[in-house]
């Protein structure tokens, strides 16, 4: 048991309320909520309060012109235990019309007195807006942290995956909700060896004078992640749930990595000289942050700079690779996806990173998991998305 799931046992008979979150000093309270919970857990990374705010600022991230937000804590004599958002996305009700909302941002001793204030408050609040179903958690979209953790707790979170206590899966079941889907995150050695047949492919399409991957060109930063982001809307809009990236998005997208990114940790394959495949990986900035209890001020900003500039980190994350639709299914689709993989593999390995983290993967993604799992990668950690009729 958790140290605020024994305190919040000890005070089971004091009274809960429940406060939405309307002014900074709330908002600070739910930002900071968590680091009583998990002090205790040894894999639990404090996120920088400060990249929390701006992702919540609905003048800086553009996902908030295309949705309405609530969010909420719920106190137990006035010392926070839980808290909640809720989301009506007005992009993904005109792509699938399923009047369904969102939760995200759940966090709670383990207590189902307050697992049934936070949700119930939460869904009135989505019932209210016309929603006849739930699904969560995001925080705040499908384009952003997904899923509850439900399987792989002994091993901190790779960037902008999400860690949770094991009681939360049992804790929203009771309260009626149920698995949507599962998304997979597969941790992959550096040094893995291709097998023959994926080697003799490489060989193959190196020989191809039509074929080529390339990294980015960094004096194109922004034209480059659009390139990106134009294949991935393209490979995945067939996906369960997926939802484009804006123009905006983009942007934010582009404004937010290019600190931590460098050329050859993105490539892109081209056929004929058009973008055909790309991989994005990230270093694993949880690795830099984790003692830095959120806050960069008055020296974390110089030990993160150092981590990352200096001694980099021992692992990248994956968080978007893709083919375009047309060769999904194909020899030349196989390779590429190969090609791009490839090419990032061997720059990290060149530099020391030992392990990567490939994620998420869609369970019933057959193809790509084969793909992975044919290159090594082993599947650790489970993320779950819930659903529950209103």
């Amino acid at each position: 048991m958790s140290a605020l799931a024994q305190d919040g046992a000890a005070a089971a008979d004091a009274a809960l309320s429940v406060e939405e979150v309307v002014d900074p000093a709330a908002l600070g309270a739910f930002l900071k909520m968590p680091a009583a919970l998990y002090r205790d857990d040894p894999n639990w990374v404090p996120p920088l309060l400060f990249e929390r705010r701006m992702h919540l600022d609905p003048r800086k991230n553009p996902f908030f012109r295309q949705a309405e937000v609530a969010y909420w804590l719920v106190r137990r004599d006035g010392r926070p235990v839980g808290r909640i958002s809720a989301q009506v996305n007005r992009a993904h009700l005109a792509r699938y019309r399923d009047a369904t909302g969102h939760f995200g941002f759940l966090e709670a001793a383990d207590d189902p007195e307050v697992f049934g204030l936070l949700l119930s408050t939460a869904e009135d609040w989505l019932r209210r807006r016309g929603m006849t179903r739930v699904l969560g958690p995001f925080t705040l979209s499908i384009n952003d942290e997904s899923g509850l953790l439900v399987a792989g707790f002994d091993r901190p979170p790779y960037l902008m995956m999400n860690h949770a206590p094991p009681y939360y899966a049992a804790r929203l079941e009771a309260q009626g909700y149920a698995k949507a889907k599962d998304l997979i995150a597969y941790l992959c050695d550096a040094d893995f060896e291709l097998p023959r047949a994926a080697r003799s492919l490489l060989a193959k399409a190196s020989q191809d004078p039509s074929l080529r991957v390339r990294g980015i060109d960094m004096r194109r930063f922004r034209a480059e992640i659009a390139t990106v982001v134009d294949i991935f809307n393209d490979a995945w809009s067939e996906n369960w749930g997926f939802l484009p990236f804006t123009e905006a998005e983009v942007g934010h997208m582009a404004e937010s990595i290019k600190p931590i990114i460098t050329s050859g940790a993105v490539a892109i394959a081209e056929v004929e000289g058009e973008p055909a495949a790309m991989a994005v990986t990230l270093p694993n900035v949880n690795e830099a942050i984790r003692d830095l209890g959120g806050r960069l001020l008055p020296f974390g900003w110089l030990k993160l700079l150092w981590r990352l500039k200096v001694r980099g980190p021992s692992g990248v994350r994956m968080p978007l690779m893709g083919v375009r639709r047309r060769f999904h299914g194909t020899t030349l689709g196989g390779a590429l996806g190969l090609m791009v993989i490839e090419s990032v593999r061997e720059y990290h390995r060149k530099r020391g990173v030992t392990e990567g983290e490939l994620s998420w993967i869609l369970e019933d993604n057959t193809p790509t998991r084969h793909l992975i799992e044919t290159l090594g990668g082993r599947a650790y950690k489970t993320y779950r998305v819930y659903e529950k009729a209103l």
